[in-house]
């Protein structure tokens, strides 16, 4: 009679694989199978799911009361050792699920063996891992609302503070540092809604789909969705097993709040330089340098710009995971988690830090006013003149302004500088009326319209958000 390898002889390590394996095959696929190194993270789901299942199969007499009583007491054993650190995990039993029920067997005996009438590792997982992704979609709501609370804080202190606006990095028109601020509170208010969009698509309890094809047992799924605090049982027994969308939508909302927040990092990164000292971060922020003793580095917020990487490539990685596979379940599905639990942490970490930059920093108002006074940035204000005072065509006063811009930069002097002679040089028309459009203050007080930078469109947009918060 053939006998495998691992009946017979002692193995050898494998030589590709070197000393980091005692053993053959039999030890390798032990390491590439188990997965309790970092589904763990699912105890309190799991528990909560087995309880909920355990209820419901004694209130359809499916299990005997005496023993959902007994399984539901011995599983709040489980989760208080787990809480406490009094858990062994074992790998040998591969996952959360296998490493609970032997411990609940422990605990309980023969009675632990009927939990797991009506269900499979299948279905089982689907409803744990749903119930930690929405447990994350309510944790970064939460952050979420935080971040933009501490940016509304900051725009009520500089609602009518100047400062330039740009387009390509270049000096554009003045707007408000109360604007630019109100102008994350708007993108974080997108994130959160994506995050309580997908939390809503995701509440549905896949648990009682079983392995694919849902069960002979007279289960009631409706009870166990309840329970768990889903809005409904899933419809379909495959795509209930087989579904990785909400996973899915939590890395996609995940990966654009990231975004997001790389983009205000990018800006603390150059504000903070000498050459704009537009803010001064504190230094529960910044780092020193080991040779420079002038330097004050933005380090916080340079992670911050590199760690949307690790989220976006955690999306990207589920997405090539889930792209070619079949219904229903396969063992590719296992690669899912860890790439959710890293973007989770470094998401929460993300909004927890910019909270606190944004939160502490100071913005010098001084700097940002002359700055905002530069670069010609009241040049659509003198355009936009000429259209209301001189009746010119835009496209005409576009190129009276432009000639004017051409003239004081020969110069070496700003729009507000030129001489009302030398402005009507390029056209007659030009009046000395148009020297009040040329502040930036007046032109911010001009930008009246809905969402304009205004300081008075500003400060209602601060007492509507801090309504809606």
């Amino acid at each position: 009679m053939t006998r495998s390898v691992s009946q017979t002889a002692p193995q050898t390590a494998n030589a590709m694989w070197g000393g980091r394996f005692a053993a053959g095959p039999d030890a390798i696929m032990q390491a590439i199978n188990a997965s309790i190194g970092f589904d763990r993270r699912l105890a309190a789901q799991d528990i909560a799911g087995s309880r909920a299942h355990a209820a419901m199969l004694a209130a359809t007499g499916i299990l005997s009361n005496t023993d959902a009583e007994a399984i539901g007491e011995g599983l709040l054993t489980v989760l208080s050792e787990i809480e406490t650190g009094s858990f062994t995990f074992r790998t040998d039993l591969e996952d959360i699920h296998m490493n609970v029920e032997n411990r609940l067997k422990e605990i309980i005996g023969e009675p632990a063996g009927r939990l797991h009438t009506a269900r499979s590792r299948n279905d089982q997982v689907a409803v744990d891992f749903r119930l930690w992704v929405r447990d994350q979609c309510d944790a970064a709501i939460a952050g979420i609302e935080a971040l933009m609370r501490a940016f509304l804080a900051q725009a009520e202190a500089g609602a009518d503070w100047v400062m330039p606006g740009f387009t390509h990095l270049q000096t554009a028109q003045p707007v408000t540092w109360g604007h630019h601020m109100l102008a994350y509170v708007e993108m974080l208010a997108r994130d959160a809604s994506r995050f309580a969009d997908a939390r809503a698509r995701m509440n549905e309890c896949p648990l009682g789909a079983a392995a694919l094809a849902g069960t002979s047992f007279p289960i009631d799924r409706a009870m166990t969705a309840a329970a768990l605090g889903f809005a409904r049982p899933t419809a379909n027994s495959l795509d209930s097993v087989s579904d990785r969308d909400f996973a899915l939508e939590f890395l996609s909302a995940s990966s654009i709040c990231a975004m997001h927040l790389s983009r205000f990092a990018e800006e603390l990164v150059i504000w903070s330089s000498a050459q704009f000292r537009f803010v001064r971060l504190s230094d529960r922020w910044t780092t020193g340098s080991s040779i420079m003793p002038q330097k004050k580095n933005p380090d916080a917020a340079e992670l911050l710009r590199a760690k949307l990487g690790r989220i976006l490539g955690a999306t990207v990685a589920l997405f090539t995971v889930m792209k070619g596979l079949p219904l229903t379940y396969s063992k590719d599905m296992q690669e899912d988690k860890e790439q959710v639990f890293d973007a989770a942490d470094t998401l929460m970490l993300g909004l927890a830090a910019m909270t606190g930059m944004v939160g502490d920093m100071t913005a010098l108002r001084e700097n940002l006013a002359a700055a905002a006074a530069s670069g010609f940035s009241t040049a659509t204000d003198l355009a936009d003149w000429l259209v209301r005072a001189l009746g010119l065509p835009f496209r005409e006063a576009h190129h009276v302004t432009g000639t004017l811009v051409a003239l004081a930069e020969q110069q070496g002097v700003d729009l507000p500088d030129l001489t009302l002679d030398q402005m009507q040089s390029v056209h007659p028309g030009i009046r000395a009326e148009v020297f009040a459009v040329l502040g930036v203050e007046n032109s911010v007080r001009s930008r009246t319209s809905y969402g304009g930078t205004a300081p008075d469109q500003v400060r209602a947009q601060i007492t509507r958000w801090k309504e809606r918060l």
